[in-house]
Order: structure tokens, then sequence, then C-alpha cells
């Protein structure tokens, strides 16, 4: 059975895969010290666990867990794999109270994997989960062990501009992110096949817009800036690092994946035919065979150098 407090519009999906993504969705009250209370957070596990370090998905802005719904089944298939609605996001409580800047969202992934993994994992960030993924590598080593970003952001600034929003504006501009027709556009942009922007991908993409306050949530993160440029700090990230990036990305184009592979010292750029901005979406058999032959690879040579 579902969570009570999620939406009830979820009994509209009609694809497999969104259907039982959703189905498993867990909730865990976590102390973070960002909020007065706890914060109830959503994630889903998913396969066995093992001596292997377990893979941490994080989804994109605006978005939710739903967002891996066709690659974490097949990531699980060889390993745990956890997914989770990153502070101020999907499903995850907005009314225990935070200022949903990028250090809450930090502080609030460190408490979610002290209570629920506390070993290394493989972090695998999507767009605005790329550099979220970064950040808590570069804040917490000791949490890290291999990172996989997926035509991440991190090499521009965040929203800056959102500093100068001021009622009515900031409303205005998220009521207009709202709308059924612009989400719809966004969308499709994502998707080189735009045959994949089905109904269900719609919905998919829009459930979390009905949880309470996430417009204030989003507000508020734009207002703090969101995320800035990590472009001067990639240097620091030494850590085995695949890139995987679409061809075809009309999201954040194609020249930033070239200055990650450049920047990260364990970097490896994977290119992806006939790919737009949301490779797990788009390709998701493709890049979960990338995302573990890589760590399969870097594992082998980890093991030899050991010995």
């Amino acid at each position: 059975m579902p969570l009570p407090f999620l939406p009830d519009s979820a009994r509209h999906l009609t694809e497999r895969t969104s259907i039982e993504q959703f189905a498993k969705i867990a909730a865990i009250d976590l102390s973070t010290g960002i909020a007065p209370r706890p914060i109830r957070t959503t994630y889903i596990r998913d396969g066995q666990a093992g001596d292997r370090a377990p893979f941490l998905l994080l989804h994109g802005f605006d978005s939710s867990l739903l967002e891996y719904r066709r690659l974490q089944p097949r990531l699980s298939e060889t390993r745990e794999t956890y997914s989770i609605d990153l502070l101020g996001f999907g499903f995850t409580d907005r009314t225990a109270g935070s200022r949903f800047a990028p250090e809450d969202i930090d502080r609030h992934l460190h408490a979610f994997w002290k209570a629920t993994i506390d070993r290394k994992v493989i972090l695998v960030g999507a767009s605005m989960g790329g550099v979220a993924a970064m950040r808590f590598a570069l804040h917490y080593p000791e949490a890290v062990e291999r990172l996989v970003l997926l035509d991440s952001a991190g090499i521009a600034n965040g929203p800056l501009l959102g500093k100068l929003l001021f009622p009515p504006l900031d409303r205005l501009a998220t009521g207009f992110l709202r709308r059924p027709s612009v989400r719809r556009n966004i969308s499709r942009s994502a998707y080189f096949d735009k045959q994949l922007n089905t109904e269900d991908a719609c919905l998919c993409a829009a459930l979390h817009l009905e949880m309470p306050e996430w417009q204030q949530a989003l507000i508020a993160f734009t207002k703090s800036g969101g995320y800035p440029s990590i472009r001067t700090q990639t240097g620091n990230l030494s850590l085995p690092t695949l890139v995987l990036w679409g061809r075809n990305d009309k999201i954040l184009g194609t020249k930033d994946a070239a200055i990650f592979e450049r920047n990260l010292p364990g970097g490896k750029l994977v290119w992806l035919d006939r790919c737009g901005h949301v490779p797990h979406l788009e390709v998701p058999e493709a890049s979960a065979q990338q995302i573990l032959d890589f760590c399969e690879s870097s594992e082998r040579i980890t093991a030899t150098e050991t010995t």
C-alpha cells in the first residue's frame, strides 16, 4: 500500500516501472539539526545488501525519486540500491521548517546516509543531483567510494537571479512552472526521442507538486542562489568518476562534459548516442551497463593495487 501522505493522483500511473517504483516508496523521520523537528524523508531501498558498496541515487531539479524508475531496478539486480528525495524536493516533507539552501541539503543527505547506510556508497547524480553528489563527496569523503554523473550540473552557477525575486513575482514564477503545458514542454526538451514524453512520464514529473509547501520550498531554494559552480573544486575529487552524457542534451548542452573529464582527476567520459538530458530514463539499459562495468572495473583496479 502507498504511504497515506503520497498524492492520490498516482493511481493514474500506467507504466509498470512507474507503478512499481511508486509502490516501493518508504519514509524515515530524520533528526538533522536544520529543522525544529525531524524531517520525514522519502526513499526507496531495493536489491540485496552485500559486501560491495551500494548505490545512492540523487534526482535532478524540481524532481523526485520517480526519476530513477527505469534505472534503479536494473542496478538493484546486482547490488543494494537506494534513491532519495532531497530536502525541499520530491515527496520529502517540507513543513518541518528549513531554508532549503544547498548546505541544508548537504546536511540532510548526510543524516539520511548515516541513519540508513553508514558505509561507503557509489553516489549517482543526475543534472542538479550531480552537483549535489560532488558537494557531498567533498564534504563527506568518508561516505563516498565512487561517483557517477549523468548529464551533471555544476560548471555554471545556479539560479542567481532567484535572489532578486520578491512577492508576488516569486509566486508568479513558480505558478508558471506548475502549468502542465510548461512542464510538458520542459520534459519534452529533455528527451531525444520525443515519444518517450508520455502522459505517464509527465505525471511522474509532476506528482510531487501536490505535496504541501512545494511552492514555498522551491522559492526558498531559488532565492538561496541554488548550487554555485563547483568547477574550481572538481580537481579535489580524486575518486573514480564516471561521466555519462547524452550527445543530444538540449538542456545543458554538451560542452560541460569535456570540462568534467578534463578537471576530474579520476574522471572517465562516456557518450551515449541518440540520447538527451536524461540517459537514466531514455537509455536505462545502456546507462546501467556502463555504470556496472565502471564499478566492476574500478573495483578490480583497487583490489589489484591493495594486493
